[in-house]
């Protein structure tokens, strides 16, 4: 494989085949352009949906500035910056886990129902980082206990307690819990066939599927913490509209 990350002058150059560099790069572009679309565009709403818009503008923001750092790391030294990456995660993934909480709050949701969420999301997040880059050896232990909690962030938003209060608010909220939980579903599964990619043990047979993480985990972080502001911006945009009108 050919050098990733030419310098010259002093000036890092991302090659032309560096397609890591790359989305490194348009990530961190799109996430601080998402950012500032959210900050600037929060007085256009009701009060009450203001937070979940701060919400979802620093989670873009906090994913900007460790891409910042992780294209860095991947410029100088080609390898994948698992550090930085769970940092990241476990300060988003919680505030992404804080959104649920917030649209449900017009439903009665309690803040019990957020701690919840947000402490199974940092049992899957330390969990899984224990497993990638602590006791890899221990890697399939470490993966059940990251994937039990995360399957049961997925039962309690998609039946549990947060799908009854989604179901009980109705109209635009229903359709944004709906969207946010496909997101979590489907979005999401890119982490943990990251992980199984990535470790040792009975995940060795997916290393050998030709599979680029980073790259994959790149786009996936865009599409999944843009996604989530926007259908809440759309919340937002639409019941604002409504108490206007």
């Amino acid at each position: 494989m050919k050098l990733l990350t030419i310098f010259i002058d002093g000036v890092q150059k991302i090659a032309t085949d560096d397609y890591v560099g790359f989305t490194f790069f348009v990530g961190c572009m799109a996430m601080m352009a998402a950012s500032a679309f959210f900050f600037l565009s929060m007085n256009n709403f009701d009060k009450k949906w203001r937070t979940s818009i701060l919400v979802s503008g620093l989670i873009t923001f906090i994913a900007a500035v460790h891409y910042w750092y992780m294209r860095d790391y991947w410029a100088a030294n080609a390898e994948s910056p698992t550090f930085f990456r769970y940092v990241d995660w476990v300060l988003t993934v919680p505030l992404m886990c804080v959104e649920f909480y917030l649209i449900l709050k017009v439903a009665g949701a309690k803040k019990s129902l957020m701690w919840k969420l947000i402490a199974l999301s940092v049992i899957m997040l330390v969990t899984g980082y224990f497993g990638e880059a602590v006791y890899r050896d221990q890697a399939w232990f470490w993966g059940l206990v990251s994937g039990i909690a995360y399957f049961v962030i997925v039962y309690m938003i998609w039946f549990g307690e947060a799908k009854k209060l989604a179901e009980q608010a109705g109209g635009e909220v229903l359709k944004a819990h709906k969207t946010l939980c496909w997101f979590v579903l489907v979005g999401w599964a890119i982490y943990p066939l990251g992980y199984m990619a990535g470790t040792p043990g009975w995940y060795d047979g997916l290393a050998g599927l030709g599979l680029n993480m980073d790259v994959i985990y790149n786009i996936g972080d865009a599409v999944n913490k843009i996604g989530f502001g926007l259908v809440v911006y759309n919340l937002a945009t639409v019941a604002s509209s409504k108490v206007e009108a």
